[in-house]
């Protein structure tokens, strides 16, 4: 069935943090979207959060299936460029785990 979420993140962020490190917009997308700035990362991943959206109303789950993989690639783009990792998202999910998501976003506003 192919790899599990956990190892797909890992090597995607792996691969994300050498692009970024190696700087090198010519061969390499994430160095080319990143040397544009965090604007425009995240103006991609809105990008792709709509089309997921689309994708989710209209399209099949191959297509979505597409988009929620384009959509997690460019939020993988957008953390690494902050220096935050997947592990630090993994930690804030299990914080929240166990908790009601009415309690947890009631709680955000306090």
């Amino acid at each position: 069935m192919g790899q599990d979420i956990g190892s797909a993140l890992n090597q995607l962020e792996a691969v994300v943090k050498d692009r970024l490190a190696a700087a090198d917009a010519t061969t390499s997308y994430v160095a080319s979207l990143a040397a544009k700035g965090r604007g425009k990362i995240a103006q991609k991943l809105g990008e792709e959060a709509v089309e997921t959206v689309i994708a989710a109303l209209t399209e099949d789950d191959a297509a979505l299936t597409g988009e929620a993989a384009d959509l997690v690639f460019h939020l993988t783009v957008l953390l690494a460029e902050r220096g935050i990792g997947w592990a630090e998202v993994a930690a804030e999910l299990g914080r929240r785990h166990g908790t009601s998501g009415h309690a947890e976003k009631a709680a955000r506003h306090q």
